[in-house]
């Protein structure tokens, strides 16, 4: 096939740690962003080194027909964003970035580079003089310099304040449209903002691999609901919403199983299908996150102007805007929201 083709199966330990088992297969089409997405332990940084060469698997890589499997990581024709950097610290940010540029007969200019990056006048400092965005504008950069067939980006964002992320992962946008890439995080908001596809990992294995809106708007499991920011709802635990869905999500004919409802999707107002108590209302950004109680469950929604805790409300919950999404099974990590 063309473009990134990798199955990776493998056990590795370190440090005395408890083995963990990576068992999983991607694909990435030529052009196109795939985010993994899943917490923290589920393996991603771990599969993201085994395709960029690191580590030893059963298994194959390829791409664009070609086998790597048995390649170094400096033949593979890969560029590595790492979370922490990587950068040498006895280096000048220009000659950071044109390190790689020796061992490839095609690279980019590292000043021209840099200037996109909007870093051109650091190019005579050297790393520990350097803030954390700047860092990794210019670890980016260094991996955009040789040039790569793909890019692989490891939580790149995770170490950054909160504007010096919002305003990296614009730029990221930009500079990953049409480059082949697989972007590893934990961050949905991320994942919302870079993937054209998303996979989700849990476990060592890919649960769930979809469009953004196939993953947050129709989850596959409960756990995957959860991870994106959906509540989760027992069906069978809260008859409003049965009576409201007329047994049109159900995991069964008892209208067993769970659904998924995504905050953005409830309405509170004085009037609606469900009557519910609110338990907290918390200001996030600019908007209202509140947590609504009924039937002995629990949901957040948001609200530019949100009622009072204490206070009995009407929520509007779209048909269509309710996702079933599985049963939880005795290891589901899902709750009640």
């Amino acid at each position: 096939m063309n473009g990134l083709h990798a199955a990776v199966e493998s056990t590795f330990t370190a440090d005395g740690a408890e083995a963990f088992t990576v068992d999983a297969e991607i694909e990435v089409q030529p052009g196109e962003s795939l985010v993994i997405l899943g917490p923290s332990g589920s393996g991603k940084t771990l599969l993201l080194e085994t395709v960029a060469g690191f580590h030893e698997h059963d298994g194959f890589v390829g791409f664009d027909g070609r086998q790597l499997t048995d390649l170094p990581p400096e033949r593979r024709d890969f560029g590595f964003v790492f979370q922490d950097y990587a950068l040498f610290p006895h280096m000048t940010v220009t000659e950071n970035v044109a390190y790689g540029t020796q061992y490839h007969d095609e690279t980019g200019d590292p000043d021209a580079l840099l200037a996109e990056l909007g870093v051109s006048h650091l190019s005579d400092r050297y790393p520990p003089t350097l803030s954390g965005g700047e860092k990794q504008r210019v670890a980016l950069a260094r991996a955009l310099a040789i040039q790569p067939a793909v890019m692989l980006l490891d939580e790149p964002l995770a170490a950054l304040d909160v504007p010096t992320r919002q305003a990296l992962r614009d730029d990221l946008a930009d500079v990953l449209a049409d480059v082949t890439s697989v972007y590893v995080t934990h961050n949905r908001t991320t994942a919302r903002a870079l993937a054209d596809r998303i996979a989700v990992m849990r476990d060592g294995q890919i649960v769930q691999t979809g469009t953004p809106e196939d993953v947050f708007e129709r989850p596959a499991s409960p756990m995957v609901a959860e991870f994106t920011g959906a509540n989760t709802v027992d069906i069978s635990s809260a008859p409003s919403l049965r009576r409201l869905l007329n047994g049109s999500v159900s995991a069964d004919g008892d209208g067993n199983g769970h659904a998924a409802i995504r905050p953005e999707a409830i309405t509170i107002g004085d009037s609606g299908e469900i009557q519910a108590s609110v338990e907290r209302v918390v200001r996030e950004d600019a908007t209202n996150r509140v947590t609504l109680s009924f039937d002995g469950v629990t949901v957040n929604a948001f609200a530019d102007d949100p009622p009072s805790v204490g206070e009995m409300v009407g929520l509007t919950v779209p048909e269509d805007r309710v996702h079933h999404c599985g049963s939880a099974g005795p290891d589901s990590r899902a709750r009640q929201l």
